[in-house]
């Protein structure tokens, strides 16, 4: 998995029974180079000669996958044929699901056929444009995967922190819901680094030594994506930095902490909102995602979902034994699963797609 944030490679080594169980063996992480997060920054906006760069990038980050396969190898002892499939995310580069499916598409930047070559395993990629042309959002799809492992009696959310955030809303005897609810790390990712040429705010101390900035706040909060009705998913084509400073006012500038500080609180309101829209009995929240690791991004989530959602517990993927950090990679590892037993990989209910379809093109060794 390689994700919105931009920051790296998530790799994960797990089993799947006939039921679609997953049982975590090991992973590794792998960072992006400086060089690899510039090229596709460019390659979220148009640029000069952007079909050759797109071209070259997706062969250097088949090459790293490459790479995290073989050190996942080395670590576990595996050989590559003990190795059903490679279920590879690719690097979203644009997202425009729309309602005129001849304007609607989805594109994760990979060089499939030089992944499977490298590594001498069946890849399966390309999840998310079979849903898109059914009239999905083609995202998110983790909530088929969150479904299928987080079963319980009470009404539950997975929350995924990652650049984006989503919500996975399980309640019995009901269709399942999952949406994006808006940015979580992209935003104050790229903000610190623009500002200290940091990759991330460690444990959100930057952002808690700011003051959250009301005015500012409210101008994002009116952005129509946290009010539009589900399914929706969104990316780096509407929250960037350019978005932000559309709603930072240009005569009075203020601190640079004091807008982290009020990134904090833009992800953890929205969050809070939309679970209590659609979900206001929810009993549990489960988080997972790189977000995890930002104290006080979690505790700010945490108030105002408690403030809107009386009696609710907030707990992460740890107390079910899964690392947070790799759910998603999980996530993936079994939508290839569900491509190579002939099951839809999509939810009708979370992506608004006409059918359930099986999810993913298949490149072999």
């Amino acid at each position: 998995m390689s994700g919105t944030s931009l920051d790296g490679i998530d790799c994960v080594l797990s089993t799947i029974d006939e039921d679609g169980n997953c049982k975590y063996i090991s992973h590794v992480s792998r960072p992006y180079s400086a060089q690899m997060r510039e090229q596709f920054l460019t390659l979220q906006r148009p640029s000069v000669n952007e079909l050759h760069l797109e071209a070259l990038s997706a062969n250097d980050l088949a090459i790293e996958y490459a790479h995290a396969v073989q050190d996942l190898l080395q670590i576990t002892e595996f050989k590559a044929t003990q190795i059903m499939a490679i279920g590879a995310h690719g690097q979203t580069i644009r997202h425009q699901p729309a309602s005129e499916q001849h304007l609607a598409y989805t594109w994760q930047s990979l060089n499939s056929s030089l992944l499977a070559e490298l590594t001498q395993i069946n890849v399966i990629s390309d999840f998310r444009s079979r849903d898109v042309a059914a009239g999905g959002q083609g995202a998110p799809l983790v909530p088929a995967f969150h479904a299928a492992q987080f079963l319980s009696d009470l009404p539950i959310a997975i929350l995924n922190l990652g650049g984006i955030a989503n919500l996975t809303l399980l309640e019995p005897k009901k269709p399942v819901l999952g949406f994006d609810t808006g940015p979580a790390n992209v935003l104050l990712n790229d903000w610190i680094t623009q500002h200290l040429q940091l990759p991330f705010d460690e444990n959100g101390n930057w952002a808690k030594s700011g003051q959250i900035l009301p005015d500012f706040l409210k101008s994002m909060l009116s952005d129509p994506y946290f009010s539009a009705p589900i399914p929706k998913s969104t990316g780096r084509d509407l929250f960037h930095l350019d978005w932000l400073m559309t709603h930072l006012s240009k005569d009075n500038m203020p601190s640079a902490p004091d807008v982290q500080a009020s990134l904090v609180e833009l992800t953890a309101i929205s969050i809070a909102n939309q679970l209590q829209s659609y979900l206001p009995i929810c009993t549990e929240m489960i988080v997972c995602g790189g977000g995890v690791q930002n104290h006080h991004l979690m505790n700010r989530i945490e108030i105002h979902c408690q403030r809107l959602v009386p009696n609710l517990q907030l707990t992460t993927t740890m107390k079910y034994g899964i690392d947070p950090q790799t759910v998603e990679s999980l996530a993936f590892a079994w939508l290839a699963w569900c491509f190579t037993q002939g099951l839809p990989g999509n939810l009708t209910s979370v992506t608004g797609a006409k059918r359930p379809n099986i999810l993913g093109a298949f490149y072999p060794k």
